[in-house]
């Protein structure tokens, strides 16, 4: 599939937000990673490194998003979403804030196995929807415990005051769920739809306190 750039959430001009045009969240997936050509299930695993194919989509991504008005740079810790940020972060001239939050869905002990290989029963995904919120593979993380995960990291910036747009690079699964949360869907109601290496998503920040503080007593995958 080929990289795409997605309009979503809530429109521009929301009639809750302050006076003038609220910030642009941009979520992009990493380059495409060596365990996606293999077929490895990756999760919080760090061996995977951009392809050659992932260094110029990486590049292709700074060069949709230089001429934006981008003030925050964000990426998962995994190396994998690092080296998809940085030609981003060399264009705009930001450093790259890693947060572990933005990691993948942790795989446990599945990670580095085929993903084809991963049951329903395990990952609570079937036919591109969520069958099972609690599921969880051996010593990996339920889809419940990675959606609240992830919400926490949204949050923090939502209920922040934001000087311009901010970019987060990240995952599949993190970019679905950030997506679900800002679009305030439910863990149960999530899409489990493809996401392109590369794909880059719109939304407009919501006002800060207009997206419900998730729980803080969730246990997420160390």
């Amino acid at each position: 599939m080929t990289a795409s750039t997605l309009t979503a959430g809530r429109p521009a001009g929301n009639p809750g937000a302050a006076a003038g045009p609220r910030p642009a969240l941009w979520l992009v997936r990493h380059g495409q990673s060596t365990w996606n050509v293999l077929g490895l299930a990756q999760g919080h695993d760090d061996e995977a490194v951009l392809t050659r194919r992932g260094q110029r989509e990486a590049w292709a991504v700074a060069g949709r998003l230089c001429d934006q008005p981008i003030g925050a740079l964000y990426a998962s810790d995994l190396r994998r979403a690092r080296q998809t940020a940085a030609p981003l972060g060399a264009v705009l001239r930001l450093p790259v804030i890693a947060d572990p939050r933005l990691r993948e869905r942790c795989l446990g002990t599945r990670e580095g196995m085929a993903s084809a290989g991963l049951s329903p029963t395990e990952t609570g995904l079937r036919s591109g929807g969520v069958a099972d919120p609690d599921a969880r593979p051996a010593g990996g993380e339920s889809l419940r415990d990675f959606y609240w995960r992830v919400a926490a990291f949204i949050d923090d910036i939502t209920h922040s005051p934001l000087s311009g747009d901010v970019a987060v690079i990240a995952h599949g699964g993190t970019l679905r769920v950030l997506r679900s949360y800002l679009d305030a869907v439910r863990v149960e109601e999530m899409r489990w739809d493809p996401v392109a290496n590369g794909t880059i998503l719109r939304f407009t920040a919501p006002p800060a306190g207009s997206v419900p503080r998730p729980p803080t007593n969730e246990e997420v995958c160390p």
